[in-house]
């Protein structure tokens, strides 16, 4: 029978800290392939843990290919890699030192969210409890009122938007939220993204046959005088510059889109995460809902997997989708919206945004205190830290970007530089700053970074 002395340890659960355990045994030879793991009742009754503590632990062990589930039968080790029998079977031909430290530390992407599984888990049983076949039924091709009105609640509590749900609208992302958009708005329509920015936008829109161009932007965010008909901006918390567009630039976007009979998509991605001061109004209360069409997801705060995005659309922009595009289906299963709907409403969704707030305050903290302290913290500037989920660093040198990077790379840090995120010519102001995204890092990469940079 498996026996570990489980700690609850502040942000980490205890199905956390169990499959920690089960994980290293597997990792290590302790729990060889193929061997049969303790039924979950006689494991919650070695450890005295609840059931759904041992469910949650299988389950990520499970969806990460350490154990296999055979029916009726039970939980086995799978057969791993691991690297004593590597060893033991070739030894490895020597790596390069430039091959061994390349990417060690990623600062270019998204960690894993700390997901909150065994909250997510209870409202799942419970959904299929009380609604069993009503789970099968169709779905309103908005989404599910329930859900739509608890989006409504959430917004009005902490963005101070007045939302009616009938003009919310649920999808599976953002990218078939865009595609929904472009063939409402029409493919004849000339988009503006901002430069530099998020490339993936820029290839939605052109593949879907639109005209694309460039929105110039300065320090206050995009400027309004713009050859479009439809600005797709960020302006709580521009990716990748971090710029938050101050009251001013906003009142002047929103009169060129009501002069203009315009319409700006709000993308409020990660507004959730600021750490300094409350976020400004959404452009969509400060227009009152007429010009601005206002969008958001789940996959920053919850998971990507989830894949549940909305949109908030104009009252005539509404009228004109139930006319033009109502024979759409909803492309997010029910089971889902109902236990997202209850994990609104009940307060979950807010006390996981405010763990998560206090964790990436504190990874970013780390990463702050460590370039600080490098030997060359003279030669660094960081800029925008108190927004998202990153921030700029400005290197006083006269090596390009791509040197710059690759220096970084020979290092062991995986980082890009800002430029990178131009579709045109890098401006000289852009050049030599680094975009640092630290929401994925690890207790281990924190440490290996500290070190890193310490040696540096």
């Amino acid at each position: 029978m498996l026996t570990y002395q489980l700690k609850k340890a502040p942000g980490i659960p205890l199905y956390e800290d169990l499959y920690r355990c089960i994980r290293a045994d597997i990792l290590s030879g302790v729990l060889a392939a193929n061997q049969k793991l303790p039924s979950k009742r006689a494991l919650c009754a070695n450890l005295k843990v609840s059931k759904i503590t041992v469910e949650t632990a299988y389950q990520q062990l499970l969806s990460e290919g350490y154990i296999r589930s055979e029916e009726k039968v039970g939980y086995f080790v799978e057969a791993l890699s691991r690297p004593q029998e590597v060893s033991a079977q070739a030894p490895p031909q020597e790596v390069p030192a430039k091959a061994k430290k390349e990417a060690l530390i990623d600062l270019t992407a998204n960690g894993p969210v700390h997901f909150p599984f065994s909250v997510w888990s209870k409202l799942q049983r419970e959904v299929l409890l009380d609604l069993g076949e009503q789970l099968l039924l169709p779905l309103h091709n908005q989404g599910l009122p329930e859900l739509r009105q608890a989006i409504a609640t959430h917004l009005r509590q902490f963005r101070g938007m007045q939302v009616d749900p009938e003009n919310i609208l649920i999808g599976a992302g953002t990218d078939f939220l865009y595609n929904l958009l472009i063939q409402l708005l029409g493919r004849d329509k000339t988009y503006a993204v901002e430069e530099p920015g998020y490339g993936k936008i820029r290839k939605i829109y052109a593949a879907a046959g639109a005209k694309c161009v460039s929105a110039v932007m300065d320090s206050d965010g995009v400027l309004p005088d713009l050859d479009a008909h439809v600005l797709h901006i960020s302006p709580s918390h521009h990716f990748p510059t971090g710029i938050v567009t101050p009251l001013p630039r906003r009142q002047a976007l929103l009169r060129w889109a009501k002069e203009g009979g315009r319409y700006i998509i709000e993308d409020d991605y990660d507004s959730e995460f600021r750490f300094s001061a409350h976020p400004l109004p959404t452009l969509q209360s400060m227009d009152g809902g007429q010009q601005v069409i206002y969008m958001n997801t789940f996959s920053k705060t919850l998971a990507p997997s989830i894949r549940i995005s909305y949109m908030v659309l104009p009252p005539a922009l509404m009228g004109e989708f139930r006319k033009k595009l109502g024979f759409y289906s909803c492309t997010v299963p029910s089971f889902h919206q109902y236990t997202l709907a209850r994990f609104i409403d009940r307060g979950h969704f807010e006390k996981h945004i405010n763990r998560m707030r206090k964790r990436y305050k504190a990874l970013r903290n780390r990463v702050l205190s460590a370039l600080e302290g490098c030997p060359f913290a003279e030669k660094l500037t960081v800029r925008e830290e108190n927004a998202g989920l990153h921030f700029l660093v400005k290197v006083d040198t006269h090596i390009s970007d791509a040197a710059l990077t690759d220096w970084c790379r020979q290092n062991g840090i995986q980082v890009q530089s800002l430029g990178e995120f131009y579709h045109g010519a890098v401006p000289e102001t852009a050049k030599r700053q680094l975009v640092i995204n630290y929401s994925g890092l690890t207790e281990e990469d924190l440490q290996h970074l500290e070190q890193l940079l310490t040696k540096s």
